[in-house]
């Protein structure tokens, strides 16, 4: 079998996490500014997605693709399944998010399951009622879906807990002054260039 090489999306910068929220005035803005900025800090997770029949010349894995990234900041792709296998044994300090193809999770994910860098693992097929016989049994499955949009909802609940569990121990070992001065980075890079009502909200909230 021969095998494809992993295709790696990186996101960084201000377009690292789009948001996914209205931001309708200057109190929206400061909630938005808190909780995004540690994610992009810490980079403390990425996707891991394993199908053998992955086409990304076609619309539907583009607006997938698409979706996902509005999510996840970094995002691989596979065909081969060994090869997915041995990248993600090789991520030792991140947490990893997995969506697989029915087929193929039957076949791995039983086997890598108890690995503590596999954070969660989402069945992408067209059977649901068939591939939930086996994928219930297994605790880091968090569903078996037909769709993507319910799959980047899931993900968006899970990475949001574990960003809520890396901030907290980050919180507790980062230096104050340090933190609050990416903290603000973070903020500026969340103005857009002509956008003077920001800047003089954000002025505001940070004399309160």
């Amino acid at each position: 079998m021969s095998k494809q090489k992993p295709i790696t999306t990186v996101i960084s910068g201000a377009a690292a996490m789009p948001s996914t929220t209205t931001i309708t005035n200057a109190n929206n803005r400061a909630a938005v500014v808190r909780s995004r900025p540690m994610r992009r800090v810490l980079q403390n997770f990425r996707l891991l997605w394993l199908d053998a029949n992955l086409d990304e010349s076609k619309d539907d894995f583009k607006k997938s693709f698409r979706r996902l990234r509005r999510v996840v900041a970094s995002i691989e792709t596979f065909k081969d399944a060994q090869e997915c296998i041995d990248f993600l044994r090789a991520i030792t300090n991140q947490k990893v998010f997995m969506i697989v193809s029915g087929s193929l999770g039957r076949q791995i994910i039983a086997d890598i399951e108890g690995w503590p860098q596999l954070e969660s693992v989402y069945v992408f097929c067209r059977n649901q009622v068939v591939h939930e016989q086996w994928a219930n049994k297994i605790y880091k499955i968090k569903g078996v879906y037909t769709k993507i949009k319910p799959i980047c909802k899931a993900l968006q609940l899970d990475r949001e807990n574990c960003d809520r569990a890396m901030i907290s121990v980050t919180f507790n070992g980062l230096d104050p002054l340090f933190m609050y001065t990416q903290l603000l980075k973070e903020a500026l890079l969340e103005i857009e260039d002509d956008d003077k009502k920001s800047i003089k909200d954000l002025a505001n909230y940070c004399c309160e």
